[in-house]
């Protein structure tokens, strides 16, 4: 069977979810798949972002990263979406992207990606499971099939037990609070080996 392609789109403003973005590929570079790390376009005035150090030094840093386009989803088997929360749902760059998106629906290009969310927010009660939760309400609407990590890893607890997506806190000097790296990396390879198994079926 071939390989199954990951996409990895992720939102960042100062760093933190391109972190995850970058051990979700690698997890998925573990599991098989194809790999793309891509970045939603930003759209907040240049002015903001110049007035806050780091969210302009992450732009500059970042800005060889490719942006996400429609292809990109037509593309790729599996998608793993890294965003921030915003007063409990998802960033609004983010949600930008995926109102684009339905062209795409509408052809029915869409139905059976299997698809998996992770986030960030400055405290763990900070709505960090209403915004994975936003953000798979979209993919019911494409007709996705969600993978979210639930409790079949170890890994999961450490990280501070969120059974819809990994999530992390982070510190008001942008540093993560728990240790979520090994769950981003097992939250990726189940969605590329779910992926494996519905691009097994539909080959059948």
């Amino acid at each position: 069977m071939s390989s199954v392609n990951l996409a990895v789109i992720y939102y960042s403003s100062t760093g933190i979810n391109y972190q995850l973005a970058q051990w979700a590929a690698d997890g998925g570079k573990e599991a098989g798949a194809d790999v793309k790390i891509l970045r939603i376009p930003e759209h907040a005035p240049e002015s903001v972002i110049q007035s806050n150090p780091a969210w302009k030094a992450h732009v500059e840093a970042t800005a060889s990263v490719p942006e996400v386009t429609e292809h990109d989803l037509e593309w790729a088997h599996a998608i793993i979406f890294s965003t921030p929360t915003r007063f409990g749902g998802m960033a609004a760059q983010m949600k930008q992207f995926l109102d684009r998106t339905g062209g795409l629906w509408f052809q029915g290009k869409l139905v059976n990606k299997v698809v998996s969310a992770m986030t960030s927010a400055q405290n763990a009660h900070g709505g960090q499971e209403q915004t994975i939760l936003s953000l798979y309400t979209t993919m019911y609407h494409w007709g996705a099939i969600v993978a979210a990590p639930g409790y079949t890893d170890p890994a999961l607890f450490a990280a501070g037990g969120n059974p819809y997506g990994t999530s992390v806190s982070v510190t008001q000097d942008g540093k993560m609070v728990e240790n979520v790296r090994d769950a981003v990396i097992h939250q990726a390879k189940r969605t590329v080996n779910v992926a494996k198994w519905v691009k097994a079926g539909q080959q059948g």
